[in-house]
C-alpha cells in the first residue's frame, strides 16, 4: 500500500477501503492476522488512530475480529456480486440473503464525485414495465456495486459462533426418536420458546399450543390466504402505501387487496370501513414502506371494527428494530379474539433460516394447522431447536441489542448523505426499522421514481422506486435499505443518487 494515494484528511477511508479489496481479492485470506496497530502505523508512516478507525470500520462490517492476544484476524470475505439475492420487501426478500457489493474504489474520490469511475449500466428491466411476479427475481438479478433494497439486516453479524454451539448442544442431547417427523405445528420447544420470546419483547400472552411454525412470514400469508378464501372470504384490505410483495402473496391465493390510505397515523380505519373489507394486512409497529407507527386513536377506531366482525392480519414488521422511539405493543396482545399474528427471525437473524411463526385467532386455528400440515408436513426440526436454544439462552436478544447499535450507526449515515446531497426530499420512518422512505414534492423530481431507480442501477445503485409498493397515485419516492450497507457505501449511494436526480434535472 502506497500511503502517498491516500486523499488528505481521508487516510482511514482509503486504509479500509485497501484492505477491504485485499481481504475480497484472497491477498487477505480469512483466517489471516493482521499487524498490530502500532507496526502498520509506524511502516505507513501515520498516526496510530488512522489504523485503528479502519480496523474498527472493518471489524463493524463482520469482516475483521479482535482476538485480544491472537491480534486481528480476518474472519470473513465480501460475497461477489455472483452470489444474487438482495431483500425486496417485507415478503419477497424472506427468499434468499442480499447481494453485497463488490470493494469500493482505492481512493475517496469515488465518494466525492461519484461519476468520475463510470461503471457499466446493467439492462433496464426491473423498471422497464409495471412489476409483475418475477419482478424481485429480476431485480435480484441486476448487478450492483451498492444495494440499498430494503428488508434485511447486517447478514454479517449472524451468530456463527453460537449457533454453532447451540446447534452441538442440541444434536448431543437429541433422542433418535426426535429425527422421525413431527408436529405439524412446530417442535415443542420452539413453541415454548416462542411464546416466552412474544410475551418478554411485544407484550403477547400466549400459550405454546397457540403457536404454529412456519416458512416465514411468506408462508403465513399463503396459509391464512387459503383459509380465508375457504371461508368465503375474497378481498382483503391492505395499507397504501404498502408492500407490493405482500399483494403479490394474497392475489396468488385469489383474494383482491383493496387499497387503504395510510397518513402520519397509520391506516385511516374511516377508509376501512367505508371499503367493506372483512380483513385487513397491517403493518402497526413500522409501516411498511412509510415507517409510521400506529396511533393510540387509530389503534382504538381499529378495535371498535375488528369488534363488529373484521379480522385483522398483523405483520409485526420489523418491530424489534426502534431507536428513537419506545416500542409499542403489538395488536395480538388487545385484540386476541380478532387478530392473526405473524413474525419471524428473518429481521432478527437472516432470512435464509426460513422460520416464522403465526399466533391464529381461535376461529382459524384447526384451519391453518391443517393448512401447514398439507404444505409440508411442518418446518425441519433441527434449525427450530437451535433457535429455540438461542431464544432461551439469550444469545438472541444479546445479537439484536449489537445490531440496534450497528443499525443506527448506518441509519444516521443515511441521514446525514441525504441531508448532504438529496436536501430537498422528504425523509420517512427513520425511528426504527431497517429502511427509510424519501419523497420528492411534485417539482422535485420531473421524472418518474422509476425513472431514478433505474438512473442509480446504471450507476450502479439499487434502490426500489415507492410507487412499486402504491395502489393510488402518490408522491414520486425512493425507499432505501442500510442495515446490510457499510457508512461509506450508503455514503457513496446515496452520492450516487444526488447526482442522477441532478442530471434528470437538467
Amino acid at each position: 500500500m502506497r500511503i502517498e494515494d491516500a486523499p488528505a484528511g481521508g487516510r482511514s477511508v482509503w486504509l479500509a477501503r485497501e484492505l477491504r479489496r485485499a481481504i475480497a481479492d484472497g491477498r487477505l485470506p480469512v483466517g489471516s492476522r493482521l499487524p498490530a496497530t502500532r507496526v502498520l502505523a509506524a511502516e505507513l508512516r501515520v498516526s496510530r488512530g488512522v489504523i485503528t478507525e479502519a480496523y474498527r470500520r472493518l471489524t463493524e462490517d463482520g469482516q475483521l475480529a479482535g482476538r485480544g492476544r491472537g491480534g486481528t484476524v480476518v474472519v470473513a470475505a465480501p460475497v461477489t456480486t455472483a452470489a444474487k439475492g438482495a431483500a425486496s420487501t417485507p415478503y419477497a426478500h424472506r427468499t434468499a440473503a442480499p447481494s453485497v457489493a463488490p470493494p469500493a474504489p482505492a481512493t475517496a474520490a469515488a465518494t466525492i464525485a461519484p461519476s468520475a469511475a463510470p461503471t457499466p449500466a446493467p439492462p433496464a428491466a426491473p423498471f422497464a414495465a409495471p412489476p409483475g411476479p418475477e419482478i424481485f427475481d429480476e431485480l435480484r438479478a441486476a448487478p450492483a456495486r451498492i444495494d440499498l433494497s430494503p428488508g434485511v439486516p447486517d447478514l454479517s453479524a449472524f451468530p456463527r459462533t453460537a449457533w454453532l454451539r447451540a446447534e452441538r448442544s442440541v444434536l448431543a442431547g437429541l433422542a433418535s426418536t426426535e429425527l422421525g417427523y413431527g408436529d405439524p405445528r412446530g417442535t415443542p420447544a420452539l413453541r415454548l420458546a416462542v411464546a416466552n420470546w412474544l410475551a418478554r419483547n411485544r407484550g403477547i400472552r400466549a400459550d405454546p399450543g397457540e403457536v404454529l411454525i412456519v416458512a416465514g412470514t411468506a408462508q403465513a400469508l399463503g396459509l391464512i390466504g387459503q383459509v380465508l378464501h375457504h371461508d368465503g372470504v375474497r378481498e382483503i384490505a391492505v395499507e397504501d402505501p404498502g408492500s407490493l410483495g405482500a399483494r403479490q402473496h394474497l392475489r396468488h391465493w385469489q383474494l383482491a387487496t383493496p387499497p387503504v390510505p395510510v397518513d402520519d397515523d397509520g391506516i385511516r380505519v374511516d377508509a376501512l370501513r367505508a371499503s367493506g373489507a372483512r380483513a385487513v394486512l397491517l403493518t402497526p409497529a413500522h409501516q411498511f414502506p412509510t415507517g409510521v407507527v400506529l396511533g393510540g386513536g387509530r389503534r382504538r377506531e381499529l378495535m371498535r371494527w375488528a369488534a363488529d366482525g373484521g379480522l385483522i392480519v398483523e405483520d409485526d414488521y420489523d418491530a424489534e428494530h426502534r431507536y428513537d422511539r419506545a416500542p409499542v405493543p403489538a395488536l395480538r396482545s388487545l385484540l386476541p379474539e380478532q387478530v392473526c399474528y405473524a413474525g419471524s427471525v428473518s429481521k432478527l437473524l437472516a432470512p435464509a433460516l426460513r422460520v416464522g411463526w403465526l399466533l391464529p385467532p381461535p376461529k382459524y386455528r384447526k384451519a391453518l394447522v391443517d393448512a401447514k400440515r398439507f404444505a409440508d408436513l411442518g418446518n425441519a426440526a433441527l434449525p427450530q431447536l437451535v433457535l429455540a436454544r438461542l431464544m432461551e439462552s439469550g444469545e438472541l436478544e444479546r445479537g439484536l441489542r449489537l445490531l440496534r447499535r450497528r443499525h443506527r450507526r448506518r441509519r444516521d449515515a443515511m441521514i446525514t448523505a441525504i441531508r448532504d446531497r438529496l436536501p430537498d426530499v422528504t425523509v420517512h420512518g427513520a425511528a426504527a426499522g431497517l429502511h427509510l422512505t424519501i419523497t420528492f414534492g411534485r417539482d422535485g423530481c420531473r421524472a418518474s421514481d422509476t425513472d431514478l431507480a433505474a438512473a442509480a442501477l446504471a450507476r450502479g445503485v439499487k434502490v426500489q422506486p415507492l410507487s412499486w409498493h402504491s395502489q393510488r397515485p402518490s408522491l414520486p419516492g425512493l425507499v432505501l435499505g442500510y442495515a446490510a450497507r457499510t457508512p461509506d457505501e450508503i455514503t457513496e449511494g446515496v452520492a450516487v443518487m444526488g447526482e442522477a436526480l441532478s442530471r434528470m434535472r437538467r
